[in-house]
């Protein structure tokens, strides 16, 4: 006596199924990006190539030349990129260890220590640059209590490149920190401690197992904090010079006080092309991890 098997569902047909259901599910915030992000980015660069002459118009390249040849534009164009470079290099000299600690200690001072590094996290930017300027400023907390020591030559960053860099680093602090943790938990506990039986010190470690495994932890913040930094605002605008200006607060007097669109929309474009190579660099680290996941 026979009895009848009924088949399973097709495969083909789950995997269309799933396929389908994925791309209806990525649908709506793919199609925000389009609509909010790269639509108006590309009718921006558009706009600043065409020019019109007579009621017609054309292709030209005349605003990123006058961009290019304007002293003031292309030295807060260098500013911004010292800015950047300097925060970030202050910004991994500080991260880096309290990413080490964090991963590797354990107890109530390393639970201190999270709990301070994360602080940042809980306060605004503007509420930072006004306890800074009140902590770092002429006659502020600082200057008061090294005058009580004796210390009179105190000359206050505010208002100086320097007010700059120290709160774009304390604003980056926790994410950093976040991101560099989160990729050295990856190493196994289990490698460190066979390389600790073969002989291996603790610099060998750190220079053979930890530096190779956290690059790509290292590129994403790398990118982030950069994307953060080069278009920021708050920041340098209340504890910056007036001169000369990182770029976002550069466009924003441009539309805002000398009533300049056509420039600061120039000044846009420029801004987020530079930013578009360190989000590739970003894009091409994140797709390279995760194919290295399927792989494995």
């Amino acid at each position: 006596m026979t009895t009848l098997q009924t088949s399973p569902p097709s495969s083909a047909w789950s995997r269309w199924r799933g396929a389908i259901l994925a791309y209806v599910l990525v649908a709506p915030p793919l199609l925000l990006m389009v609509l909010l992000i790269f639509i108006p980015a590309l009718q921006s660069i558009v706009r600043t190539l065409t020019i019109d002459v007579e009621g017609q118009s054309g292709f030209s390249f005349s605003r990123y030349v006058a961009f290019f040849n304007d002293p003031i534009s292309v030295s807060n164009l260098v500013f911004t990129f010292q800015i950047v470079f300097l925060t970030l290099i202050i910004i991994f000299i500080v991260c880096f260890p309290l990413a080490i600690y964090l991963r590797f200690a354990q107890g109530r001072i390393a639970a201190a220590v999270q709990i301070l590094v994360l602080f940042p996290l809980f306060v605004p930017g503007i509420i930072l640059c006004y306890a800074l300027i009140r902590f770092l400023g002429t006659r502020g907390t600082l200057d008061t209590v090294l005058s009580i020591f004796g210390v009179t030559e105190y000359r206050t960053p505010y208002l100086k490149p320097d007010a700059i860099i120290i709160g774009l680093v304390w604003e980056s602090i926790p994410f950093t920190v976040l991101v560099l943790t989160a990729g050295l938990r990856q190493i196994s506990d289990s490698l460190i401690e066979s390389a600790r039986d073969v002989g291996a010190g603790d610099w060998t470690i750190f220079r053979r197992i930890i530096l190779p495994l956290i690059t790509r932890p290292v590129l994403i913040a790398f990118s982030l904090n950069f994307l953060g930094i080069f278009g920021s605002y708050t920041v340098p605008y209340l504890l910056g010079p007036a001169a000369p200006q990182m770029m976002g607060v550069f466009m924003q007097q441009t539309f805002g006080q000398y009533r300049r669109p056509d420039d600061a929309e120039t000044q846009a474009v420029i801004t987020f092309l530079i930013c578009s190579l360190v989000g590739l660099l970003y894009v091409r680290t994140v797709a390279s991890q995760r194919i290295q996941q399927e792989d494995e």
